[in-house]
């Protein structure tokens, strides 16, 4: 039985029966003019339907909701450092590397946001107005962390109260997360989450209310599996109950994690299960998906978990170098990666969420939305490093002018058939006209291109001015 059948066999209780679980989300309007789309159900320019319109607009409006994107948890300072190996595997000598690189403060020049920072960071430049909501601690750490969400016109909600500010203990400090690269550029991660039977920051025992009302003011609220490592499962479930209950739209990535957290406590089970099944988008890499579904093939793997939810809207599913997947119940596209010379993987796949979210709120069509996903995960493959050095909005549009696809047909071609999907697919492509074949309908890139670009172009000259 795959994890997530099993995980829906756990009690469930709708601590909110007068809201609107299952109920179509009214998508928000876009902060500046230029970016108005059609309404939902109308094509745009022929690119192909919108991703929502099976949506019926929802009576409960939006539009006095003061932010875009809300991310929960997962605030942390990022050490990056050249090491000539990495970590061991063992969790005691894993310990005992990460406190002896602790034992001598690393110069300022090896720290950069880390955590859910690269996501609003990448989501900012985009033109979303993002706030975090989260722990940072006051000393040195937690002041290099604000200082760069304020330089980068994102805003911050903590989660201590009165009653903590004159706590002084190890377990109220900024988060560190030590990311270390040995000489053949691969990546370990350790940081005191790791070797912990408790949250990070367990004295955090109910949800404040500052949190709950900026969650209330918020588009969407987006929680990775990460955050499990920082709070309570119960402080992760009233948070995400609290955004459904006010039409917040839930965005949840399990990452790694979401394996891991199948196998823990009751409370991170039923944890997982509400994340899974009362999402509005999952977004999953196709080994990720595979692993909590037992389901090989990424886009049957998809359908199962929209089967398993009556609230999932989408599932995104990151196919790495090969491109990325979006499917709901009526449709699957899919967009090939662009072709960068990869310097760095870190941050890329929270930059591919920025992207998406940014399609969501907007209405964008699939093919749009993934192509931009693609192109913005792929400029901050090109930086060094996340945090800071995530995609900039003029590498971006480079890449979309320059529209060099890593297009391998015969790869989407066998999966869509080995799918056996009973829905529209559709193939963003090389052609340069709309054409069928084997079954699904290919896009021209240089037709989803020319729509995203304009749109681009005018939030690059506001930034551009703004800086």
């Amino acid at each position: 039985m795959s994890l997530v059948k099993t995980l829906i066999n756990l009690p469930f209780t709708n601590p909110n029966p007068s809201s609107s679980h299952g109920t179509p989300l009214q998508l928000p309007p876009p902060r500046r003019a230029a970016l108005l789309r059609p309404i939902a159900g109308l094509r745009l320019s022929g690119v192909g339907a919108t991703l929502n319109g099976n949506y019926e607009v929802s009576k409960k409006s939006v539009l006095h909701k003061g932010a875009d994107l809300a991310t929960l948890g997962n605030l942390c300072v990022d050490i990056v450092l050249n090491v000539p190996c990495l970590p061991p595997a063992n969790r005691d000598e894993r310990k005992e590397y990460m406190e002896n690189l602790a034992s001598s403060p690393p110069d300022k020049k090896f720290w950069e946001a880390g955590g859910n920072c690269n996501l609003v960071i990448a989501a900012s430049r985009l033109g979303l107005k993002c706030v975090t909501l989260g722990h940072v601690g006051h000393e040195i750490y937690g002041n290099f962390l604000l200082e760069v969400l304020h330089e980068e016109h994102i805003d911050t909600v903590g989660m201590m109260d009165g009653n903590d500010l004159a706590a002084c203990s190890d377990a109220y400090e900024t988060l560190l997360c030590w990311v270390l690269v040995d000489p053949f550029q691969r990546h370990g991660f350790c940081s005191r989450a790791d070797f912990s039977q408790e949250p990070a920051f367990n004295w955090i025992k109910k949800l404040p209310e500052k949190i709950r009302n900026t969650i209330q003011e918020s588009k969407i609220l987006f929680c990775n599996g990460y955050a499990f490592d920082e709070l309570h499962p119960h402080i992760i479930i009233s948070s995400i109950e609290c955004a459904i209950s006010s039409g917040t739209a839930v965005f949840f990535d399990p990452g790694p994690r979401g394996k891991t957290l199948f196998h823990g406590t009751p409370d991170e089970r039923r944890a997982l299960d509400l994340s899974l099944r009362q999402s509005d988008v999952l977004l999953l890499t196709s080994d990720e998906v595979e692993s909590l579904t037992g389901i090989q093939n990424p886009i049957k793997a998809g359908q199962e978990l929209l089967k398993s939810s009556s609230r999932t809207k989408w599932v995104v599913i990151k196919m790495g170098s090969k491109g990325s997947l979006l499917i709901t119940k009526s449709m699957v596209t899919s967009a090939p990666a662009f072709k960068v010379e990869l310097v760095d993987t870190v941050g890329c796949g929270d930059s591919f969420t920025a992207a998406i979210g940014f399609g969501f709120l907007h209405n964008l069509p699939a093919a749009q939305t993934l192509m931009l996903a693609n192109a913005v995960g792929a400029a901050t493959a090109t930086g060094c490093g996340a945090g800071r050095n995530v995609a900039h909005l003029e590498v971006v549009l480079d890449l979309l002018k320059q529209s060099k696809i890593n297009e391998d047909y015969a790869f989407w071609a066998q999966l869509l058939k080995e799918s056996e999907a009973p829905c529209t697919i559709s193939l963003v492509s090389g052609l340069g006209v709309y054409g069928c074949a084997d079954g699904f309908s290919c896009i021209p890139v240089r037709s989803v291109v020319e729509e995203l670009l304009p749109m681009f172009e005018a939030a690059y000259e506001k930034s551009t001015i703004r800086s």
